[in-house]
């Protein structure tokens, strides 16, 4: 099977979809449409082809392989020709010497850059590869709509909207290359310009132990559904956006720049104002990782994965936060600033909380109550995690004044309400008692304010 004469790009997805169209594909060659042999070859079910199979196990095996691809276009939200698609995708998404160096240095010299043409002659073939010719294995016309493909309304869910159309124009670009070199430097330019595998064609990510649980086996997986957020859609707090702006900014530009400590009341848009980085940001290189409590002792494996590609990642840590009996934040403490590796200069730590001093302290820390005799020493040592995180930012509880404009911002954005003062004035009053029962004011209230008023209109 000439899958198993690639050299480079062996870590395919969907393995049995491609093996299967290569035992349709280098089977007997198919006799043209209406000649004697492509009769007594539908007659005869019992025939077999140079891979063993029956006439029958082969129009089966077009079925099946036809299904999969509609499946994984409904999965993945791609249109136009479904098998130049899925080529594309396994050539995008491996990540091997070759395309890990396109990533990043654009374009590669040497003998790498002439051993990879032997796996890319092959999936030219592919691409050439005439779908139609599996009807007449069918005995009817399914393959129409496979090279013509539309989807639906639903949303994909693997990728979003703008790398997927980049994807299904490279396919297109690829099916039309004249010849290898061509092709391979369609592909070269994919990759100095998105990155290749998990990293180059998704957002976010969390880190997911292996099933046996073994150390290492760490998985950095992709989240698929992020909220489309932007910093318009957060009300005020214009100070700090900026200032977590102005820190992501240089830390794109390859600037000496600090980690993030975004702290304050519940509800105030500090998560919020992280995924709208993100979102922000994403084209120019900028990955984040999500990372729980419980995994901090792995932030050393995960930051060696990180520092030999050519993304900006930002490691985020939502309500960071430690009781006194908790003792992860010493692996964090370690990472952050203190450890004999320095981090690198991809790698920057956002962390959101409501406590300023992340650990918690008590009275006896200081006055001594508890016994310990180094008493200054523990609130130091409480007081250290807070200190290396070079940047805080603070995000208050709005004042009643505040809170007002958010709603009646909010309300003007989903068209609630017009000019008029008494409309807005009658607005507000619902505000008020809705905030006196569901949490006080923030702008989470006032989101979730305007959703119910959303939903009752």
């Amino acid at each position: 099977m000439k899958t198993e004469q690639l050299l480079f790009y062996r870590n395919y997805a969907e393995r049995d979809l491609l093996n299967n169209m290569m035992i349709l594909m280098e089977g007997v060659d198919n006799p043209p449409a209406g000649s004697e042999e492509t009769d007594k070859t539908t007659v005869n079910k019992e025939k077999t082809d140079g891979t063993g199979l029956s006439a029958e196990q082969r129009k089966n095996l077009c079925t099946q392989c036809l299904g999969k691809l509609y499946s994984y276009a409904s999965d993945n939200g791609f249109y136009g020709n479904l098998w130049h698609c899925y080529l594309t995708e396994l050539l995008v998404y491996d990540e091997n010497p070759y395309t890990i160096a396109c990533e990043m240095r654009g374009h590669v010299e040497g003998s790498l850059n002439e051993a990879v043409l032997h796996d890319l002659q092959l999936f030219q073939e592919w691409f050439h590869y005439d779908l139609s010719q599996l009807n007449r294995e069918i005995g009817e016309d399914l393959t129409a709509l496979v090279l013509n493909y539309q989807p639906s309304q639903k949303e994909a869910i693997k990728y979003n909207k703008f790398i997927r159309r980049e994807i299904c124009i490279l396919a297109e670009k690829l099916a039309r290359a004249e010849n290898v070199q061509d092709f391979k430097l369609l592909l070269d330019s994919f990759y100095g310009k998105y990155g290749v595998g998990v990293f180059g064609l998704h957002k976010a990510f969390r880190v997911e132990g292996a099933p046996d649980g073994k150390h290492d086996k760490m998985q950095i997986n992709p989240i698929y559904n992020i909220a489309v957020t932007s910093l318009d859609d957060i009300v005020g707090y214009e100070i700090p956006k900026k200032k977590i702006i102005d820190n992501t900014e240089a830390f794109l530009q390859g600037k000496k720049t600090n980690n993030c400590l975004i702290y304050g009341d519940a509800g105030t848009g500090k998560s919020s104002s992280i995924r709208a980085i993100l979102n922000t940001y994403y084209d120019r290189g900028l990955r984040m990782i999500e990372v729980y409590k419980h995994q901090y002792k792995e932030l050393n494996e995960l930051i060696d994965r990180l520092k030999c590609r050519n993304y900006k990642f930002i490691i985020y840590m939502d309500d960071l936060s430690f009781e006194e009996f908790e003792t992860e934040y010493k692996y964090l403490k370690a990472v952050i600033e203190g450890g004999l590796e320095s981090k690198p200069d991809n790698v920057l730590i956002y962390a959101t909380s409501n406590r300023r001093h992340l650990i918690k302290e008590n009275f006896s820390d200081k006055d001594g109550d508890g016994g310990d005799i180094h008493k200054n020493e523990t609130v130091q040592e409480k007081l250290s995690l807070f200190a290396r995180f070079g940047v805080s930012i603070y995000f208050g509880a709005p004042t009643p004044q505040e809170f007002q404009n958010i709603v009646i911002t909010l309300a003007k954005q989903y068209d609630l309400i017009g000019d008029s003062p008494e409309e807005e004035k009658k607005l507000l009053l619902e505000a008020n008692k809705w905030e006196l029962s569901h949490g006080g004011l923030s702008g989470r209230t006032a989101r979730q304010f305007i959703d119910y008023m959303r939903h009752a209109k």
